[in-house]
């Protein structure tokens, strides 16, 4: 067995070999233990902490009788509270001085806090039914994604603008700092050692005073909003943003190759949307200008995403040499092509489908499907491709 303490601390190989090989009933398994050992913990155990591990048996936490515990999983709660404390610097260094005045909530404000209400009200439901596990995925898809990923980047244009005034960058701010430090009381049940610590600092900056997060009470849901339009609002920039990464992804552009996209078939209420948001989009798509198409207008060869009923249309000219990127997707087939027959392979041999674990034959049963769908993709990227020539 491990030692949670060598999960939360580290341990040596040395140490972990004494540990695990100290007192055998069975001394003659001794040899086999060390060898195993020796394999899977070549190096020892590094430190994951306290918090990773509840984190993660909170998240193993089904309601099956079996836990197939993996180091993988600690790996990431681990990563889980570096992120943690790397948007909580974010959030201090921006609300060093808030200020004074009103304040007024920017769309992504409302959003940001539209879904951490909708997170609390998962994670009552999920603790009134004891599971964990359900708890857990809500406080992280939250954290990770929606508040880290997405908030914390549509926070920078407002911050970062001369055009934003001075309520709307104290309404981010306030926005930041409150979001904040209701999530640390969020986590606090299963992650109780970082969210003290980031905890001591915030407080104070979010006007919370007390000795420590345990005694606060646990985040409430905050009826007094009006975000259903805020919300639809910035969802419909996310999925812009995603349609350019998606687009950016399948062409193989870099991030940083900035270029102006038109948009086809675009209703007013997009349009509208484009203008009221388009910082958001340039700095975190990297677009210039949009335009719409005008009225029987034949668009240009152009990569494309759907957006509701409209089309966001990358022109291709200039931005990628046509022929290295058919070469470049054909070699990609070709490898794709290799792992599907090598695969499909062992599935056409008895000998394999009769002997080798049911899970390993499920994985290329898997394997094959994926590999199947990605042949169909780089098809139709090809198609896409060899259109521009």
């Amino acid at each position: 067995i491990l030692d949670p303490l060598d999960l939360i601390d580290g341990v040596d190989l040395d140490t972990l070999l004494a540990k695990r090989t100290t007192g055998l009933m069975q001394d003659h398994l001794k040899p086999g233990i060390e060898k195993a050992t020796r394999e899977q913990f070549p190096n020892g155990i590094e430190a994951y902490g306290c918090d990773a591990l509840r984190f993660t048996f909170a998240a193993l936490a089904t309601t099956g009788r079996d836990i197939r515990f993996d180091l993988g999983r600690i790996e990431g709660y681990k990563n889980f509270c570096n992120k943690l404390w790397n948007a909580a610097r974010y959030v201090l260094m921006n609300t060093e001085d808030i200020g004074d005045g009103d304040s007024e909530l920017s769309a992504a404000d409302l959003w940001i806090r539209a879904r951490f209400d909708e997170t609390v009200r998962s994670v009552h439901r999920h603790f009134s039914n004891y599971r964990l596990d359900l708890a857990a995925k809500a406080m992280y898809e939250f954290t990770w994604y929606e508040f880290c990923d997405w908030y914390l980047e549509l926070s920078k244009p407002v911050l970062q603008s001369d055009d934003a005034s001075d309520a709307m960058q104290r309404g981010t701010r306030r926005t930041l700092i409150d979001t904040l430090e209701a999530l640390l009381r969020l986590l606090h049940p299963l992650m109780p050692f970082i969210t003290e610590e980031i905890w001591q600092q915030v407080a104070p900056r979010a006007g919370n005073a007390g000795d420590s997060i345990m005694l606060q009470p646990f985040p409430e849901v905050d009826e007094s909003l009006d975000v259903a339009d805020a919300a639809a609002d910035i969802d419909w920039v996310r999925n812009f943003i995603l349609g350019i990464r998606q687009i950016r992804g399948e062409m193989d552009i870099s991030p940083s190759i900035r270029f102006d996209v038109l948009l086809q078939d675009a209703s007013p209420s997009d349009l509208e949307r484009y203008a009221a948001y388009s910082r958001y989009i340039d700095r975190l798509a990297n677009v210039g200008a949009a335009r719409p198409l005008a009225t029987g207008e034949t668009p240009p060869q152009s990569a494309a995403a759907l957006l509701g009923e409209m089309k966001i249309l990358v022109p291709m000219a200039g931005l990628i040499d046509v022929e290295a990127e058919l070469a470049r997707l054909a070699r990609r087939r070709g490898k794709v092509a290799e792992e599907l027959a090598r695969a499909e392979g062992k599935l056409g041999n008895a000998r394999f489908v009769d002997n080798a674990p049911v899970e390993i034959v499920e994985q290329e049963r898997a394997r094959v499907v994926d590999f199947k769908r990605e042949l169909e993709q780089l098809e139709a990227q090809l198609e896409r491709v060899a259109s521009l020539r």
